[in-house]
């Protein structure tokens, strides 16, 4: 097969350098014309390309305009890139003019260069393949290219061929970056590319103000070698001719590497400026890597100039569908932090069933909450996000087939879930997850394990909270919407709350859903002591305001557990059914949270009513829970 296109690749090259090269300008625009007509997805791409570089500036009508040029400047320009090779020396030259010339013939033919190299950064700019034919223009000094290799060698030499047959030195950037080092060292000239997505290899910098991978390594082989850099472009002026720009020098001597990088994208950008539609807009510039799109973990960094606010950065909007369940939002939370820490350009959305919105907009590192309203389908929610904006990338918590179906309705270009997923065939990325039974992963950590798959790092240290002053206030959770299995009994807790109320001055506050209504009733009737039953009579938000109020929290393994631990709340928890290294809190606070566990022999169960004699429950007593919730108030600082 690769001689076979090969031999059909040489038989299209041969009949282009029969034609005139006016011929093939006019054939070019007509094969351009025909691509943009046939592949609406390019022109999406070119136009999604140019409203990164120009902003809210550029009109529809401009973007479309420019996008169109851009297909017929691009058509022209391959098929007289093939042409050229045949040219003779005069016919090029005929062709082109030189901008700044002075700077062409001080820096690039080297009047000025004092006998050191020059490396010529370029780019896919107007009739970028010219940059490899001009050898005879640069002498008495050698001329050299880095290249990347094709696939095929046989295509690679076709390519390579043309390029020599004026005196070119080609260098693969894989193995012979030692020959382009050497012919700078000796006075040569060598072009590297620098506009391409370099992935891991390149340094995360600022192009039109949108992060994107650099290649550094135009800027680090001139200044390895003492050699000059300055930017070569070739812009299309007209029919068939092209003009050759050369910029001033950048320094380069006593510099950062990525700093020189990052004056090569500003001088890239001042050329897309000058001539919109000879820039290769087709080519995904500001790629989303995969997996690691967070870049913490990126090999040579991110680098934003000086002067550069990373809230001016164009945002990389990310999605993240919420848990549903309180508990399960609570343990996700150090994820959020963790995403949001990964990148400086990162604008965090949360969709949210509405119950639990109020929790996230407790979060600082959510920028945005999107709300599920009750009832909603998949296609309303589906709606919602398409009407908050535009999302480069979504990140399912839940595995179900619903929310995997939210986001691919939405037209979300990247979804990223577990491999557990059950709704993995709409999903395009998939993270692992542990398969360890023991030693047990907190279901937290699991989540920041997939995060640092994802090239985050830990979520920033939490900044501890100031105990409420004024009197004691103690809250007590008896209830557990899982199930019965996960309560301890009742009238247990109307034991621990009298006898911790005969030594201490505090008020009890009982807290719980609606449907756990009667059993604050049952614990505050007749109560003694001070009591507040406040079981099914708050919203989230009240409830996250009445536990910053409080000093600590008595409760069974629940979702408002969770959210204590998150408001940095103390919690002694009582655990039967379920495993606590699972989900058990895991915040530092002060006094620390203390765990009451009875380990059985047929716990952790995860049943949500007991089918036996509710024994993990039952042989935690009175004293043992009082005692806990004791120490913890006298050490209360």
């Amino acid at each position: 097969m690769d001689r076979l296109l090969y031999l059909l690749a040489l038989s299209v090259v041969t009949l282009i350098r029969l034609l005139p090269i006016t011929l093939c300008f006019v054939l070019g625009q007509a094969i351009g014309l025909l691509v943009w007509m046939i592949l609406p997805s390019y022109r999406r791409l070119s136009k999604q390309n140019l409203r990164i570089a120009f902003g809210p500036a550029l009109t529809d009508k401009e973007a479309s305009r420019i996008t169109l040029k851009h297909f017929l400047n691009l058509g022209a320009n391959i098929i007289c890139s093939i042409k050229i090779p045949a040219l003779s020396e005069e016919k090029l030259r005929s062709r082109l003019r030189f901008d700044q010339e002075s700077n062409w013939e001080d820096w690039i033919v080297g009047k000025k260069a004092d006998g050191r190299g020059t490396v010529a950064a370029l780019s896919h700019f107007g009739n970028w393949e010219i940059n490899a034919q001009i050898a005879e223009f640069v002498k008495p000094r050698q001329a050299g290219c880095v290249y990347q290799a094709l696939r095929s060698p046989l295509m690679d030499d076709l390519v390579n061929r043309d390029r020599r047959s004026r005196g070119v030195h080609t260098f693969d950037r894989k193995k012979e970056m030692q020959g382009a080092a050497t012919l700078l060292k000796e006075g040569g000239v060598v072009g590297v590319l620098t506009d391409q997505h370099a992935g891991n290899a390149g340094i995360w910098m600022p192009l039109f103000g949108k992060l994107a991978s650099t290649s550094p390594l135009a800027a680090s082989l001139a200044q390895r070698t003492g050699s000059l850099l300055s930017m070569v472009s070739v812009r299309t002026v007209g029919f068939a001719r092209w003009v050759i720009h050369t910029s001033d020098p950048v320094p380069t001597e006593g510099r950062d590497i990525a700093e020189i990088t990052m004056d090569l994208n500003l001088l890239l950008e001042r050329e897309i400026h000058r001539s919109p539609a000879d820039w290769f807009w087709v080519h995904n510039r500001w790629k989303l890597p995969h997996p690691n799109f967070l870049l913490s973990s990126a090999k040579r960094g991110i680098h934003l100039p000086g002067e550069q606010d990373p809230e001016k950065l164009q945002p990389l909007h990310l999605l993240i569908r919420s848990p549903n369940w309180l508990g399960d939002a609570c343990m996700a939370a150090p994820a959020i932090r963790a995403i949001k820490s990964g990148r400086p350009d990162l604008h965090l959305t949360l969709l949210s069933p509405a119950k639990l919105a109020p929790l996230w907009r407790e979060i600082p590192e959510v920028d945005q909450v999107i709300e599920i309203p009750p009832k909603a389908s998949p296609r309303a929610v589906a709606r919602l996000i398409k009407k908050a904006g535009r999302f480069d990338a979504a990140f399912l918590l839940p595995n179900s087939m619903r929310s995997a179906l939210e986001v691919w309705l939405a037209k979300i270009p990247r979804r990223i879930g577990r491999d557990i997923h059950r709704g993995r065939r709409f999903l395009n990325q998939m993270m692992t997850t542990s398969r360890n039974v023991h030693p047990t992963v907190h279901q937290s950590d699991e989540l920041l394990t997939i995060i640092r798959h994802l090239g985050g790092e830990s979520p920033p240290p939490r900044i501890p909270r100031a105990q409420p002053q004024g009197p004691v206030r103690v809250a007590l959770c008896p209830g557990a919407e899982y199930g019965p299995a996960k309560r301890w009994p009742l009238e247990r807790y109307r034991s621990v709350m009298e006898e911790i109320s005969k030594d201490h001055n505090l008020t009890w506050v009982i807290v719980g859903t609606a449907k756990e209504a009667d059993l604050g009733e049952t614990l505050s009737k007749n109560f003694p002591g001070n009591v507040e039953n406040l079981c099914g009579k708050t919203s989230l938000p009240e409830l996250i305001a009445e536990l910053k109020s409080c000093t600590l929290l008595l409760t069974n393994d629940t979702g408002t557990m969770h959210l204590a631990d998150l408001l940095g709340v103390p919690v002694v928890a009582i655990f039967g059914s379920t495993e606590p290294a699972l989900t058990g809190p895991i915040g530092v606070t002060q006094p620390p949270h203390r765990i009451i566990r009875r380990k059985v022999e047929c716990s952790p169960c995860y049943l949500r009513t007991c089918p036996i004699d509710f024994r993990c429950m039952k042989e935690i007593t009175v004293e043992m829970v009082t005692s806990a919730v004791t120490e913890s108030l006298k050490a209360i600082p």
